[in-house]
C-alpha cells in the first residue's frame, strides 16, 4: 500500500480537488466508479464531505440545492460514459436556471478518442455531448490545463451569468503525477464587481426621478443584491415583483412586495402599466411569465451581468451592464436623497394584492387550500424545495412567503420532475441551522424516490410532503382538454408511508385533510427523514 501511495499522491485528480477546496467548497456530490477513483482518493484528506447519491441526476440536483445555500458552485463527480450521461438533466437544468455547477468526469485516455473498440464506458465524444447543453465543456490534456479550467469556472461564476461547466480529464492524465505548483492551485482573488457606464446610470436615474409609477421586476440575477433591491424600492416607493428564481430578493412580508407572481395576469398588469419598469437580472422568459411576453407601456431600465440579456424579450430604454449589487449602489447614489428628487408616497398595494390573491384562488381552489395548510405548518425560516408539481406551481409558490433569496428551490424554466428531493438534500447538507422541507407530487417523487436512501445515509433532518393526485394530474387534464381519453397518466401507487419506512425514514399517512398541518409540524419536530403523505382532495 505504501508503494502505491507515492506515485499517486500528486495526481491531476488531487490538483483539481485541491484547487476547488481552496475556493471554499467543502462538499461534493456523485457516485464512485471504476474510472473516477483518483477524484475520490483525495477527498477525505482535503476535508471534503462526499455525498453519494443513488443516481447522478440526484447528484446534480443535490449540488444545485447546496450551491443555492452557500453562494459557491455545486460540484458533481461522475464516472465516464453512463455516469456522466445520467447527470445530463441536471446540467440542462443548471443551464436554464443559471446555476453554478462544475461537473468532473474522467474520459478515454489521450490517443484513444473515437477508436470505437469496446472499452468500458466508451463514449463517442463526451465533451461534445455536454457542450451541447452546458456553458462550456473542456477535455483537458494536462493537469495544469485541468487546474486552469477550475479557475476559469470560478471566474465565470463571479463575473458572468452562472451556468454549468464540465471538465473531462483523460484517464491517463487523471492518474498521472501532476506538475502543478502549489501557488497555481491557490484560489485567485475575486475581481472588482463590474459597474455600469456612468452616463447610462445617470440617464436611468433621470428617468426614475421623474417617474410617477415605477415598478421593479427582480429575477434570479438579483439574488446577491437583496439589500440594494430593498434600498432602490424604498427610495422610489416602487412595488417589487419577482420571478420564481428571484423569490425573496425583497422580503415577501415587506409592504412593497407583490411576491413571485409574474405567472398571473394581475401581477403582470402591475408591471406593464408602470411608467418606468426596472428589470433586474431576468430574461423575462415565457416559462416564468406564463405568457408570450411582458408588454411594457412605459420606459424600461434593465440591469444584467450578461450583454445578451439586456434586450432579450423586452427592449431596454436604458441598459445597465454590470454586477447587480454594484449597479444598484450607483443608481441609488445617483438618485440622491429623497428630498432632492420628486417626492412620492409609496402606493397602496392592497388592491394589487387582492387581485393577485383572487387569481391564485380562482386557478385551483382545492389546491390552494391544501397549499395554505402546508405553508402555515412550515417554519418561517425553512428552506422549501419544490418540484414541477401542481401543488407547487399552481399554489405554494404564491402562498408561501419567504424573507430571503433561495428560500424556495425550484426550476421554473426547465420544469423537471425529480428535482425536489435531491435539491432538499443538498440544501440540508449545506444549511445546518434552518429546517428543510420538500413539497412535491407523487409523480415527481417517484422520479427520485431512491434519494431517500441518500438522506437516511447522511443522517439528515428532512421532511418530505407528498401530495398524491394519483399520477400525472396536469397531463391528464391536458389530454382531456384535447379530447384524448386519459392514457398513461393514472399510475399505480406504492404504500408511500411503508416505502419511506423501508428506506429507514419515518412514513406518516394523513387520512384527514384537517390533520395535515399538525402532521407536518410533528414530522419537523421529530427530526430525521420524514415523509408526510396526503391524498389530494377531490
Amino acid at each position: 500500500m505504501e508503494q502505491l501511495a507515492a506515485p499517486y499522491a500528486e495526481t491531476a485528480g488531487r490538483a483539481v480537488l485541491e484547487t476547488i477546496r481552496a475556493y471554499g467548497v467543502d462538499t461534493v456530490f456523485g457516485i464512485p466508479g471504476t474510472h473516477n477513483l483518483e477524484l475520490y482518493r483525495p477527498l477525505a484528506d482535503l476535508g471534503f464531505r462526499a455525498v453519494t447519491n443513488r443516481h447522478e441526476q440526484g447528484a446534480g440536483y443535490g449540488a444545485d440545492g447546496w450551491a443555492q445555500q452557500t453562494d459557491l458552485p455545486g460540484i458533481v463527480i461522475t464516472t465516464s460514459g453512463p455516469g456522466l450521461q445520467n447527470a445530463m438533466s441536471a446540467i440542462g437544468t443548471a443551464f436554464c436556471e443559471s446555476r453554478p455547477l462544475i461537473v468532473l468526469s474522467p474520459g478515454v485516455a489521450l490517443g484513444e478518442e473515437f477508436r470505437d473498440v469496446g472499452t468500458l464506458h466508451e463514449t463517442k465524444d463526451a465533451s461534445a455531448m455536454v457542450a451541447a447543453i452546458a456553458e462550456w465543456s473542456r477535455r483537458v490534456t494536462t493537469a495544469a490545463e485541468a487546474v486552469e479550467a477550475v479557475h476559469d469556472a470560478f471566474d465565470l461564476f463571479r463575473t458572468g451569468r452562472p451556468r454549468p461547466v464540465h471538465i473531462e480529464i483523460p484517464l491517463d492524465v487523471l492518474e498521472s503525477a501532476a506538475d502543478v505548483a502549489a501557488e497555481a492551485r491557490a484560489a485567485r482573488p475575486a475581481p472588482v464587481p463590474a459597474r455600469a457606464d456612468a452616463a447610462a446610470v445617470a440617464e436611468a436615474a433621470t428617468l426614475l426621478a421623474g417617474a410617477q409609477s415605477p415598478v421593479i421586476v427582480a429575477g434570479g440575477g438579483s439574488t446577491r443584491a437583496a439589500l440594494q433591491v430593498a434600498a432602490l424600492a424604498e427610495r422610489l416607493g416602487a412595488p417589487v415583483l419577482t420571478t420564481l428564481n428571484g423569490k425573496g430578493v425583497l422580503d415577501e412580508h415587506h409592504p412593497l412586495s407583490l411576491g413571485s407572481n409574474l405567472r398571473l395576469a394581475a401581477a403582470r398588469e402591475v408591471a406593464e402599466r408602470a411608467d418606468v419598469l426596472v428589470v433586474l437580472g431576468s430574461k423575462l422568459g415565457e416559462a416564468e411569465l406564463w405568457a408570450p411576453s411582458l408588454e411594457a407601456r412605459g420606459r424600461v431600465i434593465r440591469v444584467d451581468i450578461a450583454p445578451a440579456q439586456i434586450d432579450k424579450n423586452l427592449t431596454a430604454t436604458v441598459g445597465l451592464l454590470g454586477d447587480c449589487a454594484a449597479v444598484l449602489d450607483d443608481l441609488v447614489a445617483a438618485l440622491g436623497p429623497a428630498d432632492t428628487a420628486s417626492d412620492r408616497q409609496a402606493p397602496d398595494q392592497t388592491a394589487a394584492r387582492a387581485a393577485i390573491a383572487a387569481e391564485v384562488r380562482a386557478t385551483e381552489p382545492a389546491t390552494v387550500d391544501l397549499a395554505e395548510r402546508i405553508a402555515d405548518a412550515i417554519p418561517a425560516d425553512a428552506i422549501v424545495a419544490g418540484d414541477s408539481s401542481q401543488i407547487v406551481y399552481l399554489a405554494l409558490a404564491s402562498v408561501l412567503r419567504r424573507d430571503r433569496p433561495h428560500g424556495l428551490l425550484y426550476t421554473p424554466t426547465y420544469a423537471t420532475l425529480g428535482y425536489g428531493l435531491p435539491a432538499a438534500i443538498g440544501a440540508r447538507v449545506a444549511q445546518g441551522d434552518r429546517p428543510v422541507v420538500a413539497v412535491l407530487g407523487d409523480g415527481a417523487l417517484m422520479f427520485a424516490v431512491n434519494e431517500f436512501a441518500t438522506a437516511v445515509e447522511q443522517r439528515l433532518d428532512l421532511t418530505v410532503v407528498c401530495v398524491d393526485n394519483g399520477g400525472y394530474g396536469e397531463i391528464r387534464q391536458n389530454e382531456v382538454d384535447r379530447g384524448i381519453r386519459p392514457i398513461g397518466v393514472e399510475l399505480v401507487q406504492p404504500d408511500w408511508a411503508a416505502l419511506a419506512t423501508a428506506f429507514g425514514a419515518t412514513g406518516r399517512r394523513v387520512e384527514r385533510f384537517e390533520d395535515l398541518g399538525d402532521a407536518i409540524r410533528e414530522a419537523i419536530a421529530a427530526g430525521g427523514v420524514q415523509l408526510v403523505h396526503v391524498r389530494q382532495p377531490g
